[in-house]
């Protein structure tokens, strides 16, 4: 098995954040995004980019970060209680696009790379990440769009690859105590060192990629739809239940506040407005039900 190189993992990823960047600002006629530089107290540290207040994206951050540190936090172990206590290294790139356009979703996107070691005994390294994708008043061709893509980035490794991640992706952005999914899903992996190391990079490499050729042909078809305070409200209502997820179940929020990360950039993942109701209920037949019915609930879409 090859060895990993952790070096080349974190070149890839300063370039994806780059390119995912420059994608997104020639959307923005004024804005840019700004970037804050910081350190890790453990070891290591990151680059944080963060836009706000623009004509098509009301918020967004794409996060780069490599940390190291003495112990694995109880988030990253809980799936292997053999790696704790191990020292560790942890690489990736996240981030999330909140438009300010309710007919254009929210989208969020993940890859990271993970190594443990413990003297004398081999080093355990995986790969973990994907992409998912929350509209508030969707359109079926974007959501068969979404997949597609997500399919495409997967097919080169194997006919069952998508609906393995699909699925994982389903289970796991599903909001337990409100019984729905996040969103429509797309593709979620942890855990990843089934094959070997380069092989297992070429996967990250691909989910990387495709994300904005999944993302912006929506972005770009849905940003100039009319809407009004109705379709705002509801927007910043479902966002609360982007809130809900984020704090609750999240691995890596929870994997970044166990860890000492720093919380400005964590926490960049959260919309600057959202909105709870009380017991609020959809009216029946209306463009806000058929989110519930048709959407929030695991699908096969292509």
């Amino acid at each position: 098995m090859s060895a990993p190189d952790i070096e080349e993992v974190k070149k890839y990823l300063l370039g994806l954040q780059e390119s995912i960047c420059q994608s997104l600002e020639q959307e923005e006629a004024r804005v840019r995004f700004e970037e804050d530089v910081w350190d890790y107290a453990g070891g290591g540290g990151g680059r944080t980019r963060i836009i706000r207040s623009g004509e098509v994206i009301e918020q967004g951050g794409v996060n780069f970060s490599h940390v190291h540190g003495d112990r694995l936090p109880a988030s990253a172990a809980a799936q292997r209680p053999q790696l704790a206590g191990r020292r560790f290294q942890a690489v990736g790139v996240s981030l999330v696009i909140h438009p300010l356009n309710p007919y254009v979703p929210t989208s969020h996107a993940n890859v990271r790379f993970f190594i443990a070691e413990k003297d004398d005994e081999p080093a355990i390294w995986w790969f973990g990440g994907g992409f998912d994708m929350t509209p508030f008043y969707p359109f079926e061709e974007d959501v068969i769009h979404w997949h597609r893509t997500a399919r495409k980035a997967c097919l080169p490794f194997g006919d069952m690859v998508y609906p393995k991640f699909k699925r994982w992706c389903d289970d796991y952005f599903f909001i337990k105590h409100r019984n729905e999914t996040r969103g429509v899903g797309g593709l979620f992996f942890d855990d990843l060192n089934e094959w070997e190391f380069e092989r297992c990079f070429d996967f990250l490499r691909s989910v990387g990629d495709h994300y904005i050729p999944g993302y912006l042909p929506i972005l770009q078809r849905r940003k100039n739809h009319s809407y009004g305070q109705r379709q705002r409200d509801f927007q910043c209502y479902r966002r609360g239940r982007y809130v809900e997820f984020n704090l609750v179940y999240d691995r890596g929020t929870l994997f970044g506040l166990q860890s000492g990360g720093r919380t400005e950039s964590i926490l960049m993942s959260l919309p600057p407005v959202a909105h709870w109701r009380y017991n609020w209920q959809p009216e029946s037949g209306s463009a806000e039900e058929a989110l519930y019915q048709n959407y929030l609930k695991p699908k096969e879409w292509l």
